[in-house]
């Protein structure tokens, strides 16, 4: 009987697993694309609606215009694996918050994108902006937000279908969403595990060299981001994410694949 259960939970769990674009990794779903991007349209209108929104109006087209290239590319890329129901549901905003001590942005599932102005400064310019944007993009469309909100529901909820969760502690599964979004830490790259991070990398190279950006600016990004931590960072073995020498030495080793897609603009 044990092996029975055993048996039929291990087929449950084959049956909630996805696979990530590009990387080809398998990963938990337990929750729906239309869920999860519903609960994050509703968390992203909280957060900008406390703002404060950005009245620069450099900054903002800035911003938005990388965005779009982004979010052309990854519509392209998509499309070209004949995989476009995977952005089905997708409704695009990017929109920028001020708040120059927070160097941070961020992308909620559906496409809903956030940067904060002091993160500016060490993107320096629009080529900087799309390292940080395309990485944020790809934990997106890699579902990395349905991954861990799925691992929190296991964890936290007993397995709870979300349905259920929001019904039963609403505010501990949105709170839980917004822990799985990457949002609200002082640096939202780092709110994610270090398999994630370097699979956001690895994709985010790509969707940035297809939207016309040189992709060998992120090593140069990184570099300035290690430089401003100095001896602040953690050592990785305490860190859920990579170092910034580990991060930079793999993203060398991705480069050549992601040329391929580069054609400067």
């Amino acid at each position: 009987m044990f092996k029975k259960l055993t048996l039929v939970a291990s087929l449950a769990f084959v049956a909630a697993c996805s696979t990530v674009p590009i990387t080809g990794r398998r990963q938990l779903s337990l929750v729906s694309d239309s869920e999860i991007n519903s609960l994050a349209a509703t968390q992203y209108r909280e957060v900008i609606a406390k703002g404060p929104l950005s009245n620069n109006s450099q900054d903002v087209a800035m911003v938005r215009r990388v965005g779009q290239r982004i979010q052309s590319a990854v519509e392209t890329y998509f499309r070209q694996q004949n995989a476009s129901d995977q952005l089905a549901g997708y409704q695009w905003e990017f929109n920028v918050i001020q708040d120059d001590k927070q160097q941070n942005a961020w992308c909620m599932p559906g496409g809903k994108v956030a940067v904060y102005t002091g993160i500016l400064p060490i993107t320096q310019d629009e080529n900087g902006l799309a390292v940080v944007m395309s990485h944020e993009i790809a934990h997106a469309v890699a579902k990395h937000g349905s991954e861990r909100m799925s691992q929190g529901l296991v964890q936290q909820l007993g397995g709870q279908a979300l349905s259920a969760a929001l019904s039963t502690n609403a505010p501990a599964t949105q709170q839980l969403a917004l822990q799985a979004f990457g949002v609200g830490s002082q640096l939202g790259l780092l709110k994610y595990g270090r398999n994630q991070e370097s699979e956001a990398d690895h994709l985010g190279l790509i969707f940035m060299a297809m939207a016309g950006y040189n992709p060998d600016g992120a090593i140069t990004f990184w570099q300035r981001m290690d430089a401003r931590e100095n001896q602040a960072s953690p050592p990785e073995f305490l860190s859920t994410h990579p170092s910034n020498g580990t991060r930079i030495a793999d993203i060398q080793r991705e480069l050549p694949e992601a040329r391929k897609y580069y054609t400067a603009r």
